[in-house]
């Protein structure tokens, strides 16, 4: 059986959770609180040395640690993984796009104003305007298109509607995105999640 460790408020490790479910993986989960240190006892740090959750445990005992890893390596061979190279390719694409251009400001500022107590005055700008960038970058491309790759749902849809579907409990007005805000409803329906 697959062991996955997450903490059930984190984007990230929702996204490999939906993964177990919508492929109906065995699986046992072990909720870990990144707010108390759960992810940093010795016992933890030599299943990933980087402290980080999501992680999984493969039934041989392999652990396997990002969230993206993770949910790709639930996938492969799956509907929502594209066989066609080049779309395969994009996909990727906005799977690293995720973890470097959205996901440290979107998910960064969701944190800190859910999990962290701070006001909208106390959050560095910088995180707003580059939340909002990469926010304007995916109304541009859904405002053409119904899925970020293709036209079927990706994991690219899965990873990028994990933090961008509670962006506004970071404080990013969402009425200016509706192309977003139609593709959450689409993306939600695809994968079974709510």
């Amino acid at each position: 059986m697959l062991t996955a460790f997450g903490d059930s408020r984190s984007g990230n490790c929702l996204k490999v959770k939906w993964m177990l479910d919508i492929t109906r993986r065995d699986y046992q989960w072990i909720e870990t609180d990144v707010t108390t240190g759960s992810s940093r006892t010795p016992e933890f740090l030599a299943k990933n040395p980087a402290g980080q959750v999501p992680l999984l445990i493969l039934d041989d005992g392999r652990p396997l640690a990002q969230s993206n890893a993770i949910i790709l390596w639930i996938g492969e061979g799956g509907r929502f993984v594209p066989t066609d190279a080049y779309d395969r390719a994009r996909m990727m694409e906005w799977l690293f796009w995720e973890q470097y251009s959205h996901e440290p400001y979107v998910a960064v500022v969701r944190f800190q104003r859910t999990l962290g107590g701070k006001s909208e005055h106390e959050i560095e700008p910088r995180l707003m305007e580059r939340g909002h960038a990469a926010l304007a970058r995916m109304e541009m491309v859904l405002s053409g298109a119904d899925w970020l790759v293709g036209t079927a749902p990706t994991l690219a849809d899965l990873a990028l509607v994990a933090y961008t579907r509670v962006a506004h409990e970071g404080g990013f007005a969402m009425n200016r995105y509706p192309a977003i805000q139609a593709w959450i409803l689409r993306v939600e329906a695809a994968f079974a999640i709510g």
